[in-house]
């Protein structure tokens, strides 16, 4: 049974902090209470945990504080994903391990997609690369990559509301990151993943 704490801690996670209207505001601990369904206890709980991963800021009398996501924030992520995701694609290609089934079946998902269904639409591309890194067989890497969520989501929805065609285009890198990866060029691979984490980068830094 999910406890209230881990009940709130993914509300939060995954929809409170994903969404970018909520980026430079507190958090209130009674409305996510009334949303979830719980007591204020787990709910404070939850973002104490939050804190600990630097996720939210704590402020003495104010409550919980989600900062805006600054310029070197999203320098950071992309290099950190860039890292993961170019060593995840080697050690998939010189394994044979490349997901390209669960990966085409994600990116057709995200192709019948409509243009409003912006959640959706970011929740399919980070699997689409959650599947790539998870297939490279080393947990630890996973799981690394698994604390980046929140915030790739973040930086995505922000890209989305940036770029009135970002989804297209998504779609299409997407599918030249298969093309790459069916082809076996390791090199295409990586400047096909280099380029869509950079044009992503530029749009999320577009004012």
């Amino acid at each position: 049974m999910v406890s209230g704490r881990e009940k709130a801690y993914e509300f939060l996670k995954n929809t409170v902090l994903a969404d970018p209207a909520t980026q430079g505001g507190f958090i209130s601990e009674q409305e996510i209470a009334e949303r979830v369904g719980i007591s204020r206890t787990p709910v404070r709980e939850a973002l104490l945990r939050l804190a600990a991963e630097e996720l939210v800021q704590l402020v003495p009398k104010r409550g919980a504080y989600i900062a805006p996501i600054t310029g070197k924030d999203l320098h950071d992520l992309m290099e950190m994903r860039g890292l993961l995701e170019r060593f995840a694609a080697e050690k998939t290609l010189a394994d044979d391990t490349v997901p390209l089934l669960a990966m085409r079946a994600a990116l057709e998902k995200q192709a019948r997609l409509d243009s409003g269904e912006t959640a959706q639409f970011i929740e399919l591309d980070t699997q689409f690369h959650t599947l790539l890194v998870e297939a490279a067989g080393n947990p630890i890497l996973a799981k690394t990559y698994q604390t980046l969520r929140a915030r790739q989501v973040r930086a995505g929805m922000v890209a989305m509301l940036r770029s009135g065609d970002r989804q297209k285009t998504v779609l299409a890198e997407h599918q030249a990151i298969l093309d790459a990866f069916e082809s076996g060029d390791v090199a295409a691979t990586l400047a096909a993943i280099d380029d869509h984490l950079g044009t992503t980068l530029a749009i999320q830094l577009t004012s």
